[in-house]
Formats: structure tokens, C-alpha cells, sequence
């Protein structure tokens, strides 16, 4: 039976596992390193059959495996998806008790468990059941044989997990041919020949070897051991030749398992309970493999005023490698023993203790599928760069967005908007429902009209916004966001079922597209289409174009004479078509959404949840207009509304210009070298020259400042509207 190691055929024999096989064939995996025959260790790892950092000591050899060695000098490269198979299936799994375990202390858990009627999972990586997290719930998640289980917990789970040994610290400890204790039994059982062993501390079972008492000073030899040097208390050195040194310096417990349950139902047993040996602070070495930490950078650090555990573990890096602190856990305390003289304790741990495959961290988790218009052939056929907004699959340019952006400044162009949230809702209760959900006078809006409207929160925050057109008395057309758009729904449903009203709604969203017709000319193509008398500003009606029948909604978002056409989503193509091909004469181009961004920012348009923040309440963002408290009927968020505008402002949504190139959003607003916000929105204004900007800005000393610094660069708070701010042009007749 053969195995292949970096492109080499080697032979091994049954029950070997890939560690004891390229040992005998005289391939280390890592060429280095105390090796301990207990997953503990990051000394034995390797890319197998495509996934890397394997830990060779727990995997059984199978004929036709393909082991590749890590690069010493860097990561092991991303397998591509050909090389492994990256589907991992999820199993959830429910018991009372999980024992992490099987040893004598595990196994009396189990029985104990057992006899009390309760149902046990046990787990135990010799079984193929290796434990690597425990979250609240609790919930256990192993990675096994057939895949990861989701194991659900009713009461406890208990870790029994044993203890690892202690590895040297010591110059030279990289060198192969370096043991712990139960390592070398183990090897020697497996038939991996170990020369000469010379045993330091406790020795191995059935292992033929020299003890050797002392401190170990260091290991010597070029790739291998050579040989080991010694002290005694008084301070003499010993050098005892060998081929391998096997050391048995202590134990501390494997209990990073029950440390990351901490404050769930989790209990520790068994050896695993016990307290750490301490070993004696090294003088000089790697103390942490992983991380490759030596005792010189753990002074440095120390020096530096990193004096806890946590910080330590930040500083060096320590701790946070592959065996997640088993091999320098016990040598970072002892160091800070050794330094402050009081002995702390381990650091934090969380999960996951093994490294998992990306197929293994997905498994059970499904993306959901980013849904598309009934026009995203054409806009690919148009060479659109597409982009996943809103949950959707949406153009973001066409290619030239300078193009797309003047076509809508002083041309017309199209753009597919059919994500918008959209509802149909009527019955006998309708008006009263919205009057209690919105912070409008819904009763005011007569037939025939629309209303710009925000939806808020119980806390009085900004949550979606939207149009209310009304058809009828007993019937309303609403839009929402089209990130926002499900979210609202629900809302909506939830707080009419909770008051008992009569109302009935439809979700149109995917029934009912939606094209945006906008710029100077819209009305000259509109015409062209037959449309003579397109309604006024916010106002709608129903039209015919190009034989597709259509809502026509007169709004802007661009802040150009702008309509959006809704109409049956089956129509979609024939209708986008049509206009394309009547707005030949007139320059008509599509634009996608970075074309969008820039047009609203300029016209100071908000985006929820871009500019909007968790606690933007319509007055910080400069929209109380739309809030109005002399209406008789409680609205959703009055009350804390009332509460909030007796509260000093602390910051507001302004605009913001400077010359050049416009900042990255999220860039820091500074005022005399003080934090003074951040900025939400951001572009070129390529009709103004400049930069502008939207983002929050704090008061300082009672006022907003006028002068600000972004991005190292001056800049100045402004109004906003940047452009048409009179708004004559989207009110265009």
C-alpha cells in the first residue's frame, strides 16, 4: 500500500496513520519540530488530498492520499476548486448530554448519563469525531466522517478531553527528532525507528532509552538532533549524543473546549479538570510555534507594558496559531510569573480550536440566491457591469457613466428600478391603518396624488421610506426601498394583523416592473409614446405605451423631470425596448447605479441605511418636514418622536464640498484635530466642479462647524440641495 508525499510514492502498513508512514519513509512532514501523537502540536501538519493543515497524527493511511508539505516561508495555497471536493453536509443532531471523550473519565459520564434516562452523544477524535467549538445554546460542532454536526444540547455538555504534554522551550527546539513522552511509545509501537533515545523528565512506556536528568539547555544538530545538552543545579553542562530526545516535562489539561463554554452549561472532568504544570520560565527559544514567538519578543512586549495575558496574546501574536495555544499556553504564564510574580491565568478562548475547510465552515448555511429583473438580458446584452444592490443583481455602469451622467442633466435616459418595494393594499380600515403607521396626513392625499413618506420605528428612527399613492378611497398604491422592501412588508402585515384591521395587501415587487424615465427631454419621448398629458409632479395616473398598459408615478430621485412607469412584469422587454427605440432620435442611454448615487447625491436625496444610522431620527437628518405631530391620530413612533425633539441636537446630516477627488465613504470628519464625524455618502459632482459629500457631523461647542477637515484635505459644510436648489428642474413642466 502506497501514498504519495510532495509527487513521491511511499509505502506504509495497515493501521498506520500518514505521520507514523512519512516517518518511516524518512519524510517529516514539517522537517522539525517536538512532535506529540495528540493533535496538540502544529509540528505534524500538511496539505492531504487538497486541504491543508491537517494534523497527520490523527488521520489514518489510505492508499492513493496525496500529502503535500506547507512552504516554510508563507501559507499553503488556496486549493482550486477542482482539487478538493468542497461540499460538507451539515447534520443537526439533539440530545440532553454531549460527551466531549471517551477515556475512563468520559465513559463514566456517559454510563452516568445513560442511567439517569437522559440521551448522550459522545465524541472522540480516535472515532473520527473531533469536537472544534461550543456556542451558546449550547450547541457542539464536530467535524466527522460523514460531515459537520449542529449537536444541540438540552443540559450540558461535558469535556473530558485529558490533558497534552508540555513541549521544550529551548535553542534548537526546531530540530526533528524531538518526542514528548507518549509520542516516542507511540512511534516505537508503530515500528518508526528512533536510534538511540535519550529520556528527559518522565521517561517513555516500553521504550528502550538513556535517562538523562537537568535542565535542557539546547538542542544540537544541523536538521536532526544530534544530540542534547544538559545542567545540573550547580550549574554544569552535559552533551549526550543521540538520535532522538524524548521529553516528559508535564501536563497541562486540553480544556480550551470548556473555557469557550464559559457561562454556558458546560463541565469539565477527568484530567482534563486539572490544574496546569507550570514548567520554568525559558531563557531563550520559540515558545510559540505557531506564531514562531521567541522568549526575546515575549521581553520586548513585556517591556513595552503589555503585562497581561490578553495583551500578550495581542502583542506577540501568541497563542492565536494553529494548536491555538496548547504548545505556549503554560510558557506565556510562566513568563509572566516569572516577571510579576503572580501567576495568571489562561487567556480567553473561543472557538474554532481546529482549523476547518471553507467548505466545513459553510456547511448547513445556504446563500440565497440574488434574485434578477425580468430585464437583466438586457442590460447584459448592453456590456452592463453588474452588481449585487439590494439583494438584487442591478447594472452599475454600461460602460462610460460621464455618458450615462449627462444624458440624464440634459438628454433622457432609462433606468430599470423594478426592485423597488411595491404593494397594493385596500378594504374598509386602509386609511386608518396608514394614518397609524406613517407620520403623514395620509387623509389629505387626494386621488390621484402621491406623498413622499418615511416609515418609522417604535423609537422614533428612521426605518424605510417610500411613496403613498392613493387610487381610491378604500385603495393605496405603496413603495418601499428595494433593500428595505421585505422588511417593510412586514411591518405592514404584522402591525394591521396586530390592530385587527380589515385590509387585504399583495406584494407586487416581481409582479410589477419598473422603469425610470428621466431628464429634459422625457416629456418629448413620452409624447412620441402618445403620452400628451403626463401628470404633474407628484401625481400619478394610468397610460398606454407602446401597448403596455402603465401606472406612471411623477417623481425624481435624479432631480430631472423624471417618471417611473410600473407596469405587468411580463412586459418588461417589450416595453424597455420600445423606449429605447423612440429615444433613438433624442441621444437615449440606459444608466446604472453609480450614475444614480452621484445624480442624488447632488440633489441631497438620502438612502436608508446608507445615511440613515440605527438611531437617525427625521429631525438629524434634516426631514422633520415629514414628520407631523398636530395630526390627530398616534402614529408608530410618536411619542418617542416628542421625546427626542425636547433633546438638544448632538449631530446632523449635512452636506459637505471640497475641491478635487472625492473622499472614501466612511472617511473621518475631523474639526481641530477632534473627531467630529463621518461621512455617508460621497462623489464627484461633475456639473459643480467639486467634490461633494453627505455624512454626520457633530456639534462642537453648541454649533456645526463650518470648516472641517476630511481625508487631510479642507472642506466645507454646505446645504444641501447641491444642485437646482429651487428644484425647478424635477418640477419642469
Amino acid at each position: 500500500m502506497r501514498l504519495i508525499v510532495d509527487g513521491k510514492p511511499i509505502s506504509f502498513d495497515e493501521g498506520d496513520n500518514l505521520l507514523i508512514a512519512m516517518l518511516k519513509a524518512d519524510e517529516h512532514p514539517t522537517g522539525g519540530g517536538c512532535l506529540c501523537m495528540g493533535g496538540d502540536c502544529s509540528h505534524c501538519l500538511a496539505t492531504v488530498d487538497g486541504v491543508s493543515y491537517v494534523r497527520t497524527c490523527q488521520v489514518k493511511a489510505r492508499p492513493g492520499m496525496v500529502i503535500e508539505r506547507h512552504p516554510d516561508d508563507g501559507y499553503p495555497p488556496l486549493p482550486l476548486d477542482d482539487d478538493v471536493d468542497i461540499e460538507v453536509h451539515a447534520h443537526n443532531k439533539f440530545c440532553d448530554v454531549v460527551v466531549i471523550g471517551t477515556g475512563e473519565s468520559g465513559t463514566a459520564e456517559i454510563v452516568k448519563a445513560q442511567s439517569a434516562g437522559k440521551s448522550v452523544i459522545s465524541l472522540d477524535t480516535k472515532d473520527g469525531q473531533e469536537a472544534v467549538g461550543i456556542y451558546d445554546g449550547p450547541l457542539v460542532i464536530a467535524r466527522t466522517s460523514e460531515g459537520m454536526w449542529h449537536i444541540n444540547v438540552n443540559d450540558e455538555v461535558v469535556v473530558a478531553t485529558g490533558t497534552a504534554e508540555i513541549h521544550p522551550v529551548a535553542p534548537g527546539s526546531h530540530l526533528a527528532g524531538i518526542v514528548t513522552s507518549r509520542a516516542a511509545t507511540e512511534l516505537a509501537h508503530g515500528g518508526v525507528s528512533l536510534g538511540k533515545v535519550v529520556a528527559i523528565g518522565t521517561p517513555p512506556v516500553n521504550v528502550e532509552t538513556e535517562p538523562v536528568e537537568g535542565e535542557i539547555v539546547r538542542f544540537e544538530g544541523d536538521s536532526k538532533v544530534e544530540a542534547v545538552v544538559v545542567k545540573n543545579e550547580a550549574g554544569e553542562e552535559t552533551r549526550i549524543a543521540c538520535d532522538t530526545v524524548s521529553v516528559g516535562l508535564g501536563y497541562h489539561p486540553r480544556n480550551a473546549l470548556y473555557r469557550m463554554g464559559n457561562g454556558l452549561p458546560v463541565r469539565v472532568v477527568g484530567d482534563a479538570a486539572l490544574e496546569s504544570d507550570i514548567p520554568k520560565c525559558p531563557a531563550a527559544g520559540i515558545v510559540c510555534p505557531c506564531s514562531h514567538v521567541s522568549v526575546d519578543d515575549l521581553n520586548y512586549t513585556w517591556d513595552s507594558g503589555f503585562q497581561e495575558m490578553e495583551l500578550v496574546k495581542r502583542s506577540t501574536l501568541a497563542g492565536t496559531g494553529t494548536c491555538q495555544g496548547s504548545v505556549c499556553l503554560p510558557y506565556l504564564r510562566s513568563f509572566l510569573l516569572d516577571k510579576g510574580k503572580e501567576l495568571q491565568p489562561s487567556f480567553t478562548a473561543r472557538p474554532v480550536t481546529k482549523q476547518l475547510t471553507m467548505g466545513e465552515i459553510a456547511a448547513g448555511a445556504h446563500h440565497h440566491p440574488t434574485m434578477r429583473t425580468a430585464l437583466d438580458g438586457e442590460h447584459r446584452a448592453l456590456g452592463a457591469q453588474m452588481e449585487r444592490s439590494g439583494g438584487w443583481w442591478r447594472p452599475w455602469t454600461y460602460g462610460n457613466s460621464m455618458e450615462e451622467y449627462w444624458a440624464v442633466r440634459e438628454g433622457v435616459s432609462i433606468m430599470d428600478v423594478s426592485t423597488l418595494g411595491k404593494m397594493i393594499i385596500q378594504g374598509p380600515d386602509v386609511l386608518p391603518l396608514l394614518e397609524r403607521l406613517y407620520p403623514t396626513q395620509v387623509a389629505t392625499i387626494k386621488n390621484g396624488r402621491s406623498r413622499y413618506v418615511l416609515l418609522l420605528n417604535e423609537r422614533g428612527y428612521i426605518m424605510d421610506d417610500g411613496l403613498i399613492c392613493k387610487d381610491s378611497d378604500n385603495q393605496y398604491y405603496l413603495t418601499f426601498t428595494s433593500g428595505g422592501s421585505s422588511h417593510s412588508e412586514m411591518w405592514v402585515r404584522d402591525w394591521s394583523s396586530s390592530w385587527g384591521y380589515d385590509v387585504r395587501m399583495l406584494n407586487v415587487t416581481s409582479t410589477f416592473g419598473a422603469i425610470n424615465l428621466t431628464g429634459p427631454l422625457s416629456n418629448k419621448l413620452l409624447a412620441k409614446a402618445g403620452v400628451t398629458e403626463p401628470p404633474k409632479f407628484i401625481r400619478h395616473k394610468n397610460v398606454t405605451i407602446a401597448g403596455v398598459e402603465c401606472r406612471i408615478l411623477r417623481l425624481s430621485f435624479t432631480g430631472e423631470l423624471s417618471y417611473e412607469l410600473h407596469y405587468p412584469v411580463e412586459d418588461s422587454v417589450k416595453l424597455w425596448r420600445a423606449l429605447m427605440e423612440m429615444g433613438q432620435e433624442f441621444g437615449i442611454k440606459p444608466h446604472g447605479l453609480e450614475t444614480l448615487l452621484t445624480l442624488r447625491l447632488e440633489k441631497g436625496h438620502i438612502i436608508v441605511g446608507q445615511d440613515t444610522d440605527f438611531d437617525t431620527t427625521a429631525r438629524r437628518a434634516h426631514h422633520d418636514w415629514m414628520v407631523n405631530l398636530k395630526k390627530e391620530e398616534a402614529f408608530i413612533g410618536r411619542h418617542s418622536v416628542i421625546r427626542t425633539n425636547r433633546i438638544e441636537l448632538d449631530k446632523m446630516l449635512v452636506g459637505f464640498e471640497m475641491d478635487g477627488e472625492p473622499p472614501i465613504e466612511g472617511a473621518v470628519v475631523w474639526h481641530n484635530d477632534e473627531y467630529a464625524g463621518y461621512i455617508t455618502s460621497t462623489g464627484y459632482s461633475h456639473v459643480l466642479g467639486k467634490a461633494v459629500m453627505m455624512g454626520w457631523l457633530y456639534y462642537m461647542d453648541g454649533e456645526l462647524p463650518e470648516k472641517v477637515t476630511i481625508d487631510d484635505r479642507p472642506a466645507m459644510r454646505v446645504p444641501t440641495p447641491f444642485y437646482d436648489k429651487e428644484a425647478t428642474r424635477a418640477r419642469a413642466k
